[in-house]
């Protein structure tokens, strides 16, 4: 937990240039035919600036794969962001289904450093101890991985 904090803000650029950048055509084509008469996108700042960054949300949240270049102190370097379903693990190799809980985009193997940050169900742990039809999330820099993963509940 303490390297995701420590690393906040580098996860936070990752994920808001993901969402402007792959969002940018959404937002543009939908117009204001999805914006509700009593929330405009002009007028007051701060009613503005909240509308922005709940559409940025939105998408962050929809989002399932992205690949962002992100300024540091020490040059650019290349952040990548996937998101899916647990398919299996063995050793260091990830394969995950990109999607939503209802919607697959593909599937796709991840190679998973040995010094990665491994959470399952908010818990630290091991690559090996994650399971098949869990949710997670894989980010990746040059110098850190992040693997989040949680167990779905169950609706019955």
């Amino acid at each position: 937990m303490k390297g995701i904090r420590k690393h906040s803000k580098l996860l936070l650029v990752a994920v808001s240039c993901l969402a402007i950048g792959a969002g940018a055509s959404a937002i543009a084509s939908a117009g204001a035919a999805g914006v509700s008469k009593t929330r405009p996108l002009h007028g007051p700042g701060l009613r503005a600036r909240g509308l922005r960054r709940e559409a940025i949300g939105l998408l962050a949240r929809r989002a399932v794969h992205a690949d962002a270049v992100v300024w540091t102190r020490h040059g650019f370097v290349t952040v990548t962001f996937d998101r899916g379903t647990v398919d299996s693990v063995s050793g260091q190799q990830l394969t995950i289904t990109e999607g939503l809980k209802n919607a697959a985009y593909k599937q796709v193997a991840l190679t998973i450093p040995t010094t990665a940050r491994i959470r399952d169900n908010r818990a630290p742990a091991t690559l090996s101890q994650l399971t098949q039809g869990q949710r997670v999330i894989v980010i990746q820099a040059p110098s850190h991985t992040f693997v989040i993963a949680h167990t779905p509940t169950s609706t019955g």
